[in-house]
């Protein structure tokens, strides 16, 4: 994790024993002096993440939100797995200090891992960060470069093979996303059936299976920005990764690679400064990640489709959740409006609608 990313006082519902962490980490990592000072990442409704801030060392301490039964979306053991698997072949991951399945410690499984130093943008630089036209191409080259080297992983060798279901990944995620869809669908959602329409009927096979990480943006990369030239150092929240087509990685990534040359409405929607003058766009991006990866490039626009279908419905769940209130986060009252901005955005991508 990194230091520039904001960490503050837990809040009182995540609060765990501290001193019960400190006994068990204290088996794993030698050498701990005394319990730690504890500090919370910010987050929405994903896994919970802590900083434990030891003299001269910090650890991070990841664990599921509270009240959701184990699933694939909050499995501990998965992400472990993973990064676990990936370290001997891509070092891009966090190191894994221990795995703790007893959840009579903290009421819940968790895991600890070190702590990177770094900076994580969000969708504006940081206070002290700049970049200038050369080192954004480069930083956006060096992105897109590492998720095509996360995709050329050999996941038999890094034992990970087993996370994938087999052929048909597409497919799976189409039903699946279509699914969800319509299980978070509003009174005020939009016309989505021509979409889902096409992309039910316009699905290519699977390219290949590769290790995906399922939720690809510069906030879950760590990045030395302080170097002859920006690089990724790691990459966090690996708790989508999994086994499936690359191309569905890519597409997923790039619907949210904003530019500033995109209209006023999707550029509402920038969550990482991609609008910064030198970034590539995102037909640089792709050419440049089938170059690198030699995965072919037909069909590139079901993929494009897809990724802003995909983001629709991530902002529709929240959505629903904001409307039925089930969260009053102020960040979530212009979902609605985003929701539309996409589907209407997607929809107008579709060939036969050109």
């Amino acid at each position: 994790m990194a230091g520039s990313m904001a960490a503050g006082e837990p809040r009182a519902e995540d609060a765990f024993d501290v001193e019960a962490v400190h006994r068990w980490l204290s088996e794993r990592v030698p050498g701990l002096p005394g319990p730690p000072e504890v500090r919370q990442f910010g987050g929405g409704s994903s896994n919970l993440t802590f900083l434990l801030a030891y003299p001269g060392r910090n650890l991070v301490l990841r664990r599921p939100p509270h009240g959701r039964k184990a699933a694939s979306a909050h499995d501990m053991g998965r992400e472990v797995a993973v990064q676990r698997g990936l370290a001997p072949f891509w070092p891009m991951v966090p190191k894994v200090y221990g795995f703790c399945e007893d959840t009579s410690v903290i009421g819940a499984e968790f895991y600890v891992m070190e702590h990177l130093a770094g900076v994580i943008l969000g969708s504006e630089l940081p206070p002290g960060v700049e970049l200038d036209p050369a080192r954004a191409r480069v930083l956006g080259e060096t992105v897109i470069d590492t998720l095509a080297d996360l995709h050329g992983v050999d996941v038999g060798k890094a034992g990970l093979a087993a996370l994938g279901k087999g052929q048909g990944y597409v497919r799976r995620q189409i039903e699946g996303w279509s699914r969800r869809w319509l299980g978070a669908a509003t009174d005020d959602a939009p016309d989505a059936g021509p979409l889902l329409a096409w992309l039910d009927g316009n699905q290519p096979g699977d390219v290949a299976a590769r290790m995906l990480h399922g939720d690809w943006k510069l906030d879950n990369l760590v990045l030395d920005l302080d170097g002859p030239a920006p690089r990724v150092v790691g990459v966090l929240d690996w708790e989508m990764a999994t086994v499936g087509d690359p191309l569905m990685d890519l597409g997923a990534s790039m619907a949210y690679w904003v530019t500033a040359d995109d209209d006023p409405f999707f550029a509402l929607l920038r969550r990482q400064p991609s609008h910064l003058p030198g970034m590539p766009t995102r037909e640089e991006m792709v050419a440049r990640y089938l170059e690198r990866t030699g995965l072919p490039a037909n069909g590139w626009r079901f993929y494009e489709v897809y990724g802003l279908f995909r983001l629709a419905v991530i902002a529709q769940q929240i959505w629903a959740r904001y409307r039925a209130g089930q969260t009053t986060n102020p960040a979530f009252k212009d979902f609605g409006s985003a929701v539309a901005v996409l589907v209407d955005r997607a929809t107008r991508l579709i060939p036969e609608r050109a």
